[in-house]
């Protein structure tokens, strides 16, 4: 159990603080994702930017994810969503416009406060308050690999155990404090889950120097 994503935040950087890395680059998945990433950034002297994905919604079931959507428009599924694609089919296209639309408000949001961190040649770290179903991690992942990162490692505080093995191919290192066997929701091992706007993820982010990469 966790006091709060801070605290979470703070426990993850006690297990990532005496490995070295190469111009370290902490990519949070909004919303909540950026209060452990700034823990993280501060800790592991390293810059914070956010990542941007977002969950696709299951029909009358906001909260279960049949897969996720990255910035450019590319769709990961989950397996069960796939076996049922024809009969959701017009669904997820909506769904897919509209999270699209909403990646595309946050983007201009935040990058209107620090424009994208370069990911070439450096140590990626990439951090949500929890990876339920992993749709949204994977599409986060999968929208970063073409950018040649010197290495992905992944670090969150607590996953349901099959999801950590769908996600564990998408990067190089997994980091996980807590893998119950029942996971019902993310917010049920935080005392203080309270949702995050977008005016905390811009405080974050302007806390947060831009950091120059090595050469």
């Amino acid at each position: 159990m966790f006091r709060n994503r801070e605290d979470a935040g703070e426990q993850l950087a006690r297990r990532l603080k005496h490995r070295e890395f190469r111009d370290p680059l902490v990519l949070g998945i909004p919303r909540g994702g950026l209060v452990l990433g700034a823990v993280l950034a501060r800790e592991l002297a390293a810059e914070l930017d956010v990542v941007l994905a977002r969950k696709l919604r299951a029909p009358g079931q906001p909260e279960l994810a049949l897969g996720a959507i990255t910035e450019t428009g590319r769709v990961y599924l989950n397996h069960p969503a796939e076996e049922v694609l024809d009969l959701w089919e017009d669904y997820l296209r909506g769904e897919r416009r509209y999270q699209l639309g909403e990646i595309t408000r946050r983007k201009q949001l935040y990058r209107s406060i620090r424009p994208a961190a370069p990911i070439a040649g450096r140590s990626v770290i990439v951090t949500d308050d929890g990876i339920a179903t992993g749709s949204t991690m994977i599409a986060a992942l999968r929208g970063i690999e073409g950018e040649k990162p010197y290495e992905v490692i992944v670090a969150v505080p607590v996953a349901a155990p099959d999801r950590l093995e769908d996600v564990r191919p998408w990067c190089d290192e997994l980091i996980c404090l807590l893998y119950p066997r029942q996971l019902w929701a993310i917010g049920q091992f935080y005392e203080d889950f309270s949702p995050v706007d977008d005016q905390q993820v811009i405080q974050l982010l302007r806390s947060n120097p831009v950091v120059s990469p090595s050469t």
